[in-house]
């Protein structure tokens, strides 16, 4: 298991230098700051998780935690709030800024380590079915692929568009001129041959799951469900 790497943003030198020696005892590395401002010097889409103080001077840990939500980079970095503004309403605003929890003062270490713990594995957890294989057909719409248990059909840009097509309603019939206005919109003149054509490679390229594409005589094509 990779070292996970924690970034305290605390402006309390004290409380800062304990959670970094505790969280270092525990196995991690452990980064600190004392303010928001030296906090975005850093490479934060570096971190697995950032402990935050709410109450920094300059800006605030709502301001950084709602920069570090908004920015692509660092959104899935973790945030778990430290501080002592106790009212549900900050707890809530915390909460709906994107942080995993929200820890009063004055708290033990003990209690902010548990807590560490709990949105790491959760976080693990989450990235272990990210990169599970997956089974049957599946199109990784950020990738541009369509997959195979989890290997790559390696589909061309149209073959890859019928088939997202199809699987957007399962059971739906497409009709060709459908198939065409969809995925053809462009270009001027194409022939209703040419989806049967791409269907028919496609077919070929998802090997046993071809027979997901399903065709209807006369009318078109659509895709149905196998277990495999």
């Amino acid at each position: 298991m990779k070292e996970r790497r924690i970034l305290v943003v605390e402006d309390d030198a004290t409380l800062r230098e304990a959670l970094l020696l505790n969280l270092d005892l525990e196995g991690y590395k452990a980064v600190g700051t004392a303010s928001a401002e030296e906090a975005l010097g850093l490479p934060l889409a570096d971190f697995d998780l950032v402990l935050l103080d709410v109450m920094l001077e300059g800006q605030s840990g709502f301001a950084l935690a709602r920069q570090m939500k908004s920015e692509p980079r660092t959104s899935h970095v973790p945030i778990i709030f430290c501080t002592a503004r106790d009212n549900e309403d900050d707890m809530v605003r915390g909460l709906t800024l994107g942080a995993d929890d929200y820890i009063y003062k004055p708290y033990t270490l003990r209690n902010v380590l548990t807590r560490v713990a709990t949105v790491l594995r959760r976080v693990e957890a989450q990235e272990e079915a990210a990169h599970a294989p997956a089974k049957g057909i599946s199109i990784d719409k950020n990738g541009r692929r369509c997959l195979l248990d989890g290997v790559d059909a390696q589909l061309v840009r149209k073959e890859l568009e019928i088939l997202e097509l199809l699987m957007e309603k399962p059971g739906h019939v497409f009709t060709r001129d459908e198939i065409l206005d969809r995925v053809w919109s462009e270009e001027t003149v194409v022939l209703e041959r040419t989806v049967d054509v791409h269907i028919r490679r496609i077919r070929s390229k998802l090997g046993k799951y071809g027979a997901s594409i399903v065709t209807r005589p006369g009318y078109g094509y659509y895709y149905v469900e196998q277990d495999l």
